[in-house]
């Protein structure tokens, strides 16, 4: 089971482990909501520290960061591409090309800007446990989205991402992922836990049905975007309730 999960933590933190590959990761995707409960009781537990001596907004700009460090931002940089992909007018073509260009434009460095605020402000309306709590779940919803929506989209280029879609066309390992992260949904959540699932679900479709429509079907900055935009969606959810 280590050596399962050692590329997934690799793939998805900045924690480097030795034998990884993209194939590796791939096969083993199913296993990213454990990830999840791994850097949600990490970054999770840090906040829960903080706020016990420090302003809430100041806990929160610390979460972030430290959050965005673990991560290594990689997913946030798919948000960026993502954007930029969508607000380019033309083929879905020229919306790909867009979206493999490493510069990032104005529509991406917007996108960064309010979802890094949106995020800040969030987190900052909870404290103590419940922040603990809220980053748990929001963090194991995030990796959940890319695992469901890598099983139901359809590759939009060959690239990367191609080998996680076939991978997770196998619906018992979306089943294993489902049953991972519904356990610490039901214990911990409860019923918020459950709009946050909610929330989660409606983003990972949303985000899909725009992918569908403007680059023909799903890329790794997609998946990447599922995550960033489930984390925050659900996590309004949680102080909104």
């Amino acid at each position: 089971m280590f050596k399962e999960l050692s590329s997934a933590f690799s793939f998805l933190t900045i924690l480097p482990f030795p034998g990884t590959s993209l194939e590796k990761t791939a096969k083993y995707m199913f296993l990213f909501p454990l990830v999840g409960i791994a850097i949600g009781l990490l970054v999770g537990g840090f906040g829960w520290g903080l706020s016990e001596f420090l302003e809430p907004l100041i806990v929160s700009l610390l979460v972030v960061t430290g959050l965005a460090i673990l991560t290594g931002i990689h997913h946030t940089d798919g948000l960026a591409d993502f954007s930029d992909g969508l607000m380019v007018k033309g083929t879905k073509e020229k919306k790909l090309q867009a979206m493999k260009d490493v510069s990032t434009g104005s529509a991406g460095i917007t996108a960064l800007v309010l979802y890094f605020i949106g995020m800040v402000i969030t987190i900052s309306l909870t404290t103590g446990f419940e922040l603990f709590k809220a980053i748990l779940i929001s963090e194991i919803l995030a990796k959940f989205s890319m695992v469901l929506i890598s099983s139901v989209g359809n590759s939009a280029s060959t690239g990367s991402n191609s080998t996680f879609l076939q991978e997770m066309k196998d619906k018992r390992k979306l089943l294993i992922a489902f049953l991972i992260m519904i356990i610490p949904i039901i214990l911990i959540g409860e019923m918020v836990g459950f709009f946050m699932l909610i929330a989660t679900v409606l983003i990972t479709f949303f985000v899909l049905f725009l992918s569908k429509r403007s680059f023909g079907g799903i890329t790794g900055d997609v998946i990447g975007t599922s995550n960033e935009l489930s984390r925050l969606a659900s996590l309004m959810v949680f102080v909104s309730i």
